[in-house]
């Protein structure tokens, strides 16, 4: 059984933290960018814009999610956004993601949020059927329109 452990990430991770989000950039069509992602996650650490978590099997960083904090103006109270979750290929079908997963909703639930949300693409069977697994509903209410700017 595979040693997994998962926590949340502090400015000392960076360089961990870096080619797995460059590798989750990748996975989504986008090219290798190091330093660009770099400067992105730095900028995320040094105005407290999200929280990250890494996954670790063993001592290999594995995994991370990050959350993005929001609000609920009809709710009156903090949501939270996992916009990212990504995990190394061979680490995959370990429970990295269910873990990450989980430290993701106990944190935003020890601030009291009402709410996290997440979206992925509608190809991404995968990543759908671990979601609908963990208890996570599909919203059937809504549409989410983008404009890009």
């Amino acid at each position: 059984m595979s040693n997994i452990t998962v926590r949340q990430a502090v400015l000392s991770d960076i360089e961990a933290l870096v080619p797995l989000f460059d590798g989750y950039r990748q996975f989504y069509g986008r090219p290798s960018e190091i330093p660009a992602v770099r400067e992105f996650l730095l900028a995320r650490f040094n105005h407290a814009e999200s929280v990250l978590f890494i996954a670790h099997e063993g001592n290999t960083p594995v995994g991370f999610t990050q959350l993005y904090p929001s609000f609920s103006s009809v709710s009156l109270a903090r949501v939270f956004v996992l916009n990212d979750l990504f995990v190394h290929e061979q680490a995959r079908r370990k429970g990295v993601a269910s873990k990450l997963m989980s430290a993701a909703t106990e944190f935003a639930n020890s601030l009291g949020a009402v709410r996290v949300s997440l979206s992925t693409a509608t190809t991404n069977q995968t990543a759908q059927a671990l979601y609908q697994s963990a208890g996570w509903k599909r919203d059937e209410q809504f549409f989410v329109y983008h404009f890009a700017i």
